[in-house]
């Protein structure tokens, strides 16, 4: 019988923690490890048919909301009861697995795991709820898992993050190689004129990712750029309003919304310029995957400097005006750059999905 992980996630849709987790999940030997997710929303996920193909149990529990807290606790409690098998938790949602985390302390989980994915939170109603939770849960681990430094500080504190265990955000190199032909294809797909200049981004549709200025500069890049086209990938609740925003500049044949696709790694090679302006990230998945592409990389000056693998990443201050940004863009895309040596350097920065599951599944099973 396989040795059983139970993960916690807010749902398994399409964002960079699921993604990364999936990609572990697929090169594990599941005849010795298995995961098992527990979510909190009764809709099923973008991953939800995979993980149940692969074995994966999904056990749903009620959001977790302040209102919620007297049930979710007694509903914690009683799935620790019935499934007494788990001597593994870790959680990728932070400070929102409190409850599961203090549950299993008090039972005596030898393994008690969050994960930090982001290097701070955004500063809206939630921040002092969470703040209030990342300080109280850290008692109750055993062990701390960060995708980078800045990460493992945000959540951990300057003295714990510093020995946190850094859990790559390894993908399969392999499918996100270089590959002219794919170019091409995609291109045609998404009836894309050859000669385009494709500027693009992979991300869910929030506040975080900063929609809304990558409008404002596409915006500009459309004043200098006659040929050039955004790609936007993802879904979210702020799609509608990126959508309208599209509309009243009257950029609506210039900008394609591609919604949710289970084909990144080929839609990364219709792009020639990645452009991320967020507010914050951890160690973006997303870049990592660029970056094998092969992309030149226009990202704010808010994301961890770790993330820069190749010489393909430029910062810039999310304080510039959209067209120095938009400037900075058209100034990659002429770059010259054989797309198709990236790949090595990203599996020689340490991120091929191979060596990096290996790991975690000896890691797992040494408790």
């Amino acid at each position: 019988m396989p040795k059983r992980v139970l993960l916690l996630f807010t749902n398994m849709n399409r964002g960079g923690a699921e993604s990364m987790v999936m990609s572990y999940y697929r090169h594990i030997d599941r005849s010795k490890l298995q995961f098992d997710f527990m979510v909190h929303r009764e809709a099923r996920g973008d991953y939800d048919d995979e993980i149940e193909a692969m074995g994966g149990r999904i056990y749903r529990m009620m959001p977790f909301f302040p209102l919620t807290f007297p049930q979710y606790k007694k509903q914690i409690r009683a799935f620790f009861d019935e499934h007494p098998e788990y001597q593994i938790v870790h959680g990728h949602c932070s400070e929102l697995g409190y409850f599961v985390y203090r549950e299993a302390a008090r039972r005596h989980l030898p393994v008690i795991i969050a994960h930090a994915h982001n290097s701070h939170a955004q500063f809206d109603a939630k921040w002092i709820f969470r703040t209030w939770f990342k300080h109280r849960m850290r008692k109750y681990l055993t062990h701390r898992f960060t995708c980078g430094a800045e990460a493992a500080t945000w959540l951990f504190g300057k003295k714990e993050g510093a020995s946190a265990i850094l859990q790559r955000n390894a993908i399969d190199t392999a499918l996100y190689a270089y590959d002219e032909a794919e170019r091409a294809a995609i291109r045609e797909e998404l009836h894309i004129p050859h000669d385009a200049l494709v500027v693009g981004h992979v991300g869910r549709f929030n506040r975080q990712k900063n929609h809304t200025f990558i409008i404002d500069i596409f915006a500009e890049i459309a004043k200098q750029a006659p040929n050039a086209i955004l790609l936007l990938v993802g879904n979210g609740d702020l799609e509608p309003v990126i959508k309208e925003k599209v509309n009243s500049l009257h950029l609506s044949d210039r900008v394609i919304f591609t919604g949710v696709r289970r084909d990144v790694p080929k839609v990364l090679q219709a792009m020639d310029v990645f452009l991320m302006p967020s507010f914050m990230e951890g160690l973006s998945l997303s870049m990592v995957e660029a970056q094998c592409a092969g992309l030149p990389c226009v990202v704010s000056d808010t994301i961890p400097e770790e993330v820069k693998m190749t010489d393909l990443v430029t910062f810039h201050p999310l304080g510039a005006s959209p067209t120095t940004w938009a400037e900075a863009v058209i100034e990659q895309s002429r770059r010259k750059q054989d797309r198709a040596t990236y790949r090595e350097q990203i599996v020689t920065a340490g991120y091929d999905i191979r060596k990096n599951a290996e790991w975690l599944q000896d890691w797992y099973l040494s408790f």
